[in-house]
């Protein structure tokens, strides 16, 4: 067996069964979740309908490079979207069955197994793709760990430079997971210039970046490279999905785009890897990238449930709303001292909510473990369930204080 695989931890979602495996919740209440982050707004009806449609493409094996129509359609949507000049769909955007697969993949392609040296360096909190792409490259993870006072950015700054002479390969996540946080321009010039003095590639993870409170949409990867004259975005690789944006996780439909160097040798690894995408998802893919009035009435669903629960939960715990994404990340010390596994295992027997452990998104590093005393919500049912998960924890909460 892979030896590598033993450095493996269990996933957040493992730990937390294993965290609930002697607990029966209190029957009182029907189970609520916001543990796991899988969308539950209905799929479009447009979109299903595109996947009914084009079932002939069960009968034909994918192209590892996905279709032309396909690309230029997710060039479409990038050029319309981030604001960009045409970009060239044949060499610069590659279609992935769903960004995860992608994300862990990449490092494959990045990383020289014979350097037993190699760092891949993840934030802290993280989305544990990260960690397990590092390990099974024969690499490293070196974790950065997130500033509440810098709107949780990583704190690139305090990187020694031996570190980053070993960095391969960079991940990040903007929106953030779990904390919502959107890099700044001025946070991508930092970046790319650090790229350009040690040659590792960039993993921009923006799959929530069509979910957003403020007027203006987030910060792209590729928008900052081209605004910052960085128009081939040199060592720069954005991966996105359908999965959040279009109500479709199940589909697996996501797209890599940026360097033309990497993606070349990204799809020689994938043609060998076999993950290429359904010609049925093709077309469902196609029509989902083309439209943005659904991608609208989504994300107006979770500006009116941030918009509700978000101060509900203020009265008993410190959150605020996020840049974007679909999480609240709390903290749970406001009157309690309960740590956050604690937290989450007494809610869970009480008041039969589900809630993920901040402490199990992150690890130790440097010192401290950056999700230690925070929750992580996930807001994605409907409003109601929410809503009454909300006033469940604020009754959990206030009952600590008596």
């Amino acid at each position: 067996m892979n030896p590598l695989l033993d450095q493996l931890q269990p996933y957040p979602f493992e730990k937390l069964r294993m965290l609930f495996s002697d607990v029966t919740p209190n029957a009182a209440y029907k189970p609520i979740s916001l543990g796991i982050g899988e969308p539950k707004h209905p799929t479009p009806a447009f979109i299903k309908q595109a996947l009914a449609d084009n079932l002939d493409g069960l009968a034909s094996y994918p192209s590892t490079a996905g279709s032309e129509a396909l690309r230029k359609a997710i060039a479409g949507w990038l050029e319309r979207r981030y604001s960009l000049p045409a970009l060239d769909a044949t060499t610069q955007i590659l279609p992935v069955s769903g960004s995860r697969e992608a994300l862990f993949a990449l490092a494959q392609t990045v990383v020289d197994p014979s350097d037993r040296s190699a760092l891949v360096m993840c934030p802290n909190p993280f989305y544990q793709i990260y960690e397990g792409a590092a390990y099974l490259s024969g690499a490293q993870p070196y974790f950065v760990n997130s500033d509440p006072d810098r709107n949780f950015a990583p704190d690139y700054g305090s990187v020694p430079e031996d570190v980053w002479a070993r960095v391969k390969l960079l991940y990040l996540c903007s929106p953030g997971n779990p904390t919502g946080a959107v890099l700044t321009l001025d946070d991508w010039k930092e970046l790319f210039a650090l790229s350009d003095r040690y040659g590792f590639v960039i993993a921009a993870d923006e799959c929530y970046s069509e979910i957003y409170f403020k007027p203006e949409a987030p910060l792209g990867s590729l928008e900052a490279a081209y605004r910052l004259g960085r128009h081939d975005f040199p060592r720069l690789i954005t991966f996105s999905s359908l999965s959040k944006r279009s109500n479709v996780p199940g589909m697996r439909s996501g797209f890599v785009a940026g360097d033309a160097a990497v993606l070349k040798k990204f799809l020689l690894y994938r043609t060998y890897h076999g993950a290429a995408m359904s010609p049925s998802v093709q077309s469902a893919s196609i029509a989902a990238w083309s439209d943005e009035t659904h991608v609208a009435e989504n994300r107006a669903k979770y500006i009116t449930k941030f918009q509700q629960v978000t101060p509900v939960l203020q009265e008993v715990l410190d959150v605020a709303l996020p840049d974007a994404g679909f999480y609240l990340w709390a903290k749970v010390d406001k009157y309690t001292t309960l740590s956050d596994v604690d937290f989450a295992k007494r809610l869970y027997a009480e008041y039969n909510v589900t809630v993920l452990p901040g402490s199990y998104l992150a690890r130790d590093a440097h010192g401290t473990n950056p999700g230690q005393q925070r929750i992580r919500m996930a807001l994605v049912a409907e409003v109601t369930e929410c809503l009454e998960a909300a006033q469940r924890i604020v009754r959990f909460v206030r009952g600590l204080k008596n």
